[in-house]
């Protein structure tokens, strides 16, 4: 498949994904590792949300690929505005439905991101579980366009996933080769692109870019970053 089908298909399975999303990261259903495992994920989660609080104001913020909101709730309440970016227009429904009042402080818009450009600038660019969707043939682009949505003095900060077995669906093998075969509760398959990034090479290609980012992972599950350009 050529990285053009190969993202069709992303997007293709993260519409007809959105309804049942939020069952991998609330640990429900076939991402029911037990309680003991479910306990670390959802404490490694809390750690994360520390660091993002950390930031402080966000001033105006962009989120890239925004998807259902279980990150955009956490940015609205201290950003001057946010700017949802996501391909798949079910899941910025599902993000609208959990933000409930708080919606009507975000701004929507329906775009393939690696089709777009951003026609201002924003304080903050954040993106969660997005970065290791990007193919690596668009690993530069994609950074650069990061750059460009960028305002003088403004800051990235992600969030993404470290190749644990129990971070997918039970019963799945954790491919990590670039490409991951996905199946929906229906048994309906998809490839996407999945890469996983060790966070000290991911430190060194960034600032090789020009950027200057710390990269940092919880025990097992996540990694995040925050910097600059």
């Amino acid at each position: 498949m050529d990285t053009r089908d190969l993202e069709q298909e992303q997007i293709a399975y993260y519409r007809a994904r959105a309804p049942e999303y939020d069952d991998w990261f609330f640990r429900r259903g076939r991402f029911d590792h037990g309680p003991e495992r479910n306990a670390t994920w959802f404490a490694e989660v809390e750690q994360v949300r520390d660091e993002v609080r950390r930031l402080g104001q966000l001033g105006d913020v962009l989120e890239i690929a925004a998807g259902t909101g279980l990150w955009t709730q956490h940015l609205v309440d201290r950003a001057t505005s946010v700017h949802c970016l996501d391909a798949s227009p079910e899941t910025l429904e599902v993000n609208r439905e959990r933000l409930g009042w708080a919606a009507a402080r975000v701004t929507y818009e329906l775009a393939d991101v690696f089709r777009w450009a951003p026609a201002r600038r924003y304080d903050t660019v954040f993106f969660g579980f997005w970065l290791s969707h990007v193919p690596a043939e668009r690993f530069e682009g994609f950074w650069a366009l990061v750059a460009d949505a960028l305002a003088p003095g403004g800051r990235v900060f992600l969030v993404d996933s470290l190749p644990s077995p129990t971070s997918a669906a039970r019963g799945t093998t954790v491919q990590t080769g670039g490409e991951q075969i996905r199946r929906l509760n229906d048994g309906r398959a998809f490839t996407i692109v999945k890469r996983f990034y060790d966070p000290a090479d991911l430190e060194r290609q960034l600032r090789a870019l020009g950027w200057a980012i710390e990269v940092r992972a919880t025990p097992t599950y996540f990694l995040w970053a925050r910097g600059a350009s």
